[in-house]
């Protein structure tokens, strides 16, 4: 009798790659915050384009459109602090519903000030603070809850999802919001970001309750203090934070996109530069069956920001607009295998009852970064010119990652089988 030939090792290798869907599986409150993300950051996508577009055409300065960024700042910091210990002392779903409800309303104040006979600037600033506030308040709730609902094991994979989700938003938000504000104004992009909040509220009010541990205490500056003392006595932590914030701060130009599209004579590819990084994400996250066997997580965030210093550098030098599209969507690739590591490294090793803390430090790093990261980018284009501004940002990413890759080599170290941390955190998950 012939023997069957051997079953061909391709489709197994292909399945290797392919996303890791056990969280999908084993986490009904992940399934719908994975959902009510998707349709969240659909809605956001729209109105973050929308935005510095109406500044734009108001003022006509890449100054004014970089200042954003400013208003933002003060209120993303100090709420994303507080925002930290309010998900230690209450229960986290409350908070992401009534942040999440309060984001509509500001949507829908975008959406009355752009139907005015002349639209106001100020109301723009005053929402974007606004945003910021509430975001704050909320990102520290998710990131927590995502630590609690998703096992140990299972977390780079969860972080994987959640990146294919905000990329499927970054990707038909962006491109869609410059053909919606182009033919249809910016009212109407603010509209469907209006509808997609009330669509996030009802998914919201499904998830789990998530109350606070017996012994958690009230909010307080002793509380966001221990939480800080923590991460500074962490290196791998550290690490994460200081990388993360360098790397936005020298090379997040996204605020001038619409400043460099005039400058390339491709206005139309407008939706395409703030949708390309999302698509090298992308191209990351469908292939990313692989990461979840990989326990280096630190080189993770190490190369994946070089990658992405370097990217945006290309990305100012080039003049083809179509070479500086592929440049942006390295970039973003970059940026994802980062983030993968950082989240992974956070959810593993930070014990629940400091998690919403610790979070709201997360917050800041990887918020603040790209807030200064616009006033930065708005401020030397104004000086020096748009490509410029661009270019001499990557090249600088790249300097302070080398620099702070030295300085922590602990960061580069980390092993998930082996760091006290995160062996730590596995057993408590397991006898809980």
């Amino acid at each position: 009798m012939t023997e069957a030939p051997p079953a061909s090792p391709r489709p197994a290798r292909l399945r290797a790659l392919l996303p890791d869907l056990s969280p999908w599986h084993s986490s009904r409150d992940f399934r719908l915050l994975w959902l009510q993300g998707l349709i969240t950051y659909f809605g956001s996508f729209m109105a973050l384009i929308a935005l510095p577009l109406q500044i734009k055409h108001l003022t006509g300065s890449p100054l004014a459109v970089g200042a954003m960024g400013a208003v933002e700042l003060v209120p993303l910091v100090v709420f994303g602090l507080y925002g930290g210990a309010l998900a230690d002392a209450v229960d986290r779903r409350r908070v992401i519903l009534l942040t999440e409800a309060g984001l509509g309303v500001l949507a829908a104040i975008l959406l009355v000030n752009a139907l005015l006979p002349e639209p106001l600037l100020w109301p723009l600033y005053v929402v974007a603070g606004g945003v910021a506030a509430l975001a704050g308040l909320q990102r520290p709730a998710l990131d927590s809850l995502m630590a609690r609902i998703v096992p140990h094991a299972q977390q780079t994979a969860a972080a994987a999802l959640n990146s294919l989700r905000w990329q499927v938003g970054a990707i038909a938000g962006p491109a869609l919001a410059g053909l919606v504000v182009a033919y249809a104004g910016h009212g109407t992009a603010y509209a469907v970001t209006v509808c997609t909040f009330a669509v996030s509220v009802v998914l919201c009010l499904r998830l789990t309750p998530a109350p606070p541990a017996e012994e958690a205490q009230k909010p307080s500056l002793r509380g966001i203090v221990e939480g800080a003392r923590y991460a500074w006595s962490r290196p791998v932590l550290l690490g994460t934070y200081a990388i993360d914030l360098a790397a936005m701060f020298f090379a997040f130009p996204n605020t001038i996109f619409p400043f460099l599209a005039d400058e390339l004579d491709a206005q139309w590819s407008l939706g395409l530069m703030y949708s390309a990084g999302a698509v090298g994400s992308l191209a990351l996250g469908l292939t990313s069956g692989w990461t979840s066997r990989v326990r280096r997580h630190g080189l993770f965030v190490v190369f994946g920001a070089a990658v992405w210093g370097l990217a945006i550098a290309a990305a100012g030098w080039f003049s083809s607009v179509w070479v500086v599209l592929l440049c942006l969507g390295v970039a973003g690739a970059g940026d994802m295998l980062s983030g993968l590591g950082r989240a992974t490294i956070w959810n593993q090793t930070i014990p629940d009852e400091l998690r919403g803390r610790l979070a709201g430090i997360e917050v800041l790093s990887y918020s603040v970064g790209p807030q200064l990261g616009q006033v930065r980018a708005g401020a030397m284009a104004g000086w020096t010119g748009t490509r410029s501004a661009i270019w001499t940002g990557g090249v600088a990413c790249v300097a302070s990652v080398a620099l702070l890759t030295a300085a922590l080599p602990k960061l580069v170290r980390y092993d998930s089988e082996t760091d006290e941390d995160a062996v730590r955190r596995r057993e408590t998950r397991a006898e809980g």
